[in-house]
């Protein structure tokens, strides 16, 4: 489902979200077991495969004011607190989510179409992070 969500995305989004969320989404369900057991560290390992995903396809790190911005922390909170459960790593991602994206406004576009506008994207926040943030806040909607 999820690799099929991301070659939709992929051939219907324009822009950059439709490549960079699809090459996502198809990355985390590549990297999922292929039965339908899916644990907490495999989703963790799955997601951080999406991030290196994007990061590949964008080449952005984090500071560049993209969606690494927000997901690169949300994957190390989701990781750090694996242990205790699904619903607790995804808030915790979601929370890791929603601080990356706050901090892009304070930064320069260094990737991306807000690359552009130079010093005059400092002061926005980044909407590819807003984006990702509310992914991750979708799943901690459904996992608590």
């Amino acid at each position: 489902m999820l690799v099929k969500t991301g070659s939709t995305l992929i051939s219907k989004v324009g822009g950059a979200a439709g490549p960079l969320y699809g090459t996502a989404f198809r990355a985390i369900g590549k990297a999922l077991p292929p039965d339908s057991t899916v644990d907490v560290a495999s989703l963790g390992q799955a997601l951080r495969a999406g991030l290196a995903a994007v990061q590949k396809l964008g080449a952005a790190v984090p500071g560049d004011k993209t969606i690494v911005d927000a997901y690169g922390p949300a994957v190390a909170a989701f990781e750090k607190a694996n242990d205790e459960g699904l619903g607790a790593a995804a808030r915790a991602a979601a929370e890791a989510a929603a601080e990356g994206m706050r901090a892009t406004t304070a930064l320069q576009a260094r990737k991306g179409r807000a690359s552009y506008l130079g010093p005059r994207s400092v002061g926005h926040q980044d909407p590819g992070a807003t984006s990702t943030w509310l992914i991750f806040q979708a799943l901690a909607d459904i996992t608590t």
